[in-house]
């Protein structure tokens, strides 16, 4: 890419927006140029704004503690600046749906990390490894809203990264039905243990709304477009359970799943796994990790704290691959869910866009 993108940050303050501008520190595509949160932020330094909050094990970046924050309801003159929003808005879905739009008919692409239009049928919801060409039912949504170069499009629930990536590398065998309970970092609430003490030593079998988008999110990325819509796949069909558990970061996901198709061996889902790559590989997207899934030998891994930062936090690994006596195989699969599963899939996914000629200068 000869010049940079410009973007703007909407909802700099939270986790997922303070990894948005961790992450595209120094981006080689993209250059932040407008960040912005609640009209209760405005006009401070994103440095005072941020006194206190910031939850990141890592510095706030040099060139963006002098940055003054702008009003996230700010639309046109936010629209005015950049060429596309990343958008980690604290709001409700309402208000959500309708900001992102705004910023969407405003002819500015937004990339979302947030959950409010993962179910619009014109939405893409990607995982730019799995289904990039979800993308083309923007043609659908700029359309209905119409732009000639705004649209939506959304990164799915941290939660289901750590499995569903397993399943698409082994699609030819028709996995048809799955049994998953993933154990969840803090960070996934937006929390560290200072902010959470309750969490230290402690396990939570309840992570409110988790299930239902462990069940359903994967069914809408195994889709297909129809009639200028995602139409969600019918298998296969996933019993989740969510669990939250006293580690800052990566979700944990142990599967058991069942194939219409015998695979020939485990060395063969091994090698699927490994092998499996998509676009972001290869162009060589400036986040996306060299090798998406990696399956680790050893009895006692993927853990936490030796494997959750593989390939940068983008990577995927998966261990323990062995039959089950009720379903055919089990696993568990271990991801990043700030990076892989928050704002670094979004930035990847904007990437991908990118790639794709989807979001291009203004």
């Amino acid at each position: 890419m000869q010049k940079k993108l410009r973007v703007g940050v909407l909802g700099a303050t939270g986790m997922v927006g303070q990894r948005f501008i961790q992450i595209l520190h120094n981006h080689p595509w993209f250059d932040v140029k407008v960040i912005a949160a609640s009209p209760n932020s405005k006009g401070k330094t994103y440095e005072e704004a941020m006194a206190g909050r910031w939850l990141l094990d890592e510095p706030i970046p040099e060139n963006v503690k002098s940055m003054v924050l702008d009003d996230v309801n700010d639309v046109k003159g936010i629209a005015g600046s950049v060429d596309f929003v990343f958008s980690a808005v604290n709001m409700t879905k309402d208000e959500i749906k309708a900001i992102e739009e705004d910023y969407a008919r405003a002819e500015t692409p937004v990339v979302s990390n947030n959950s409010a239009h993962r179910w619009t049928p014109d939405v893409p919801m990607i995982i730019p490894e799995i289904n990039p060409e979800h993308a083309e039912v923007i043609a659908s949504q700029r359309k209905r809203l119409g732009t000639s170069r705004g649209f939506i499009a959304v990164k799915p629930n941290c939660s289901i990264q750590s499995y569903a990536p397993a399943f698409a590398a082994w699609r030819e065998y028709e996995p048809y039905e799955a049994i998953v309970t993933t154990y969840q970092a803090i960070s996934g609430a937006g929390k560290n243990f200072s902010t959470w003490p309750e969490m230290v030593g402690n396990v939570i079998p309840y992570i409110g709304g988790e299930e239902e988008k462990s069940e359903k999110e994967p069914l809408r990325i195994f889709g297909h477009i129809e009639n200028g819509q995602i139409v969600p796949a019918t298998s296969p069909v996933i019993s989740a359970q969510c669990v939250r558990i006293p580690v800052l970061y990566g979700h944990t996901a142990a599967a058991f799943v069942k194939f219409r198709k015998a695979p020939p061996s485990k060395e063969v889902l091994v090698e699927k796994l490994n092998a499996f790559a998509g676009i972001p590989q290869q162009a060589k997207l400036p986040t996306a990790p060299e090798q998406f899934i990696k399956y680790l030998e050893e009895d006692n891994r993927p853990q936490v704290a030796l494997d959750v930062n593989f390939g940068g936090g983008m990577g995927v690994t998966i261990g323990r691959l062995r039959p089950d006596n009720i379903y055919d195989w089990k696993f568990i699969g271990l991801s990043h869910n700030t990076l892989r599963g928050a704002a670094g899939g979004a930035v990847e996914c904007a990437e991908l866009l990118a790639h794709m000629k989807y979001i291009e200068a203004k």
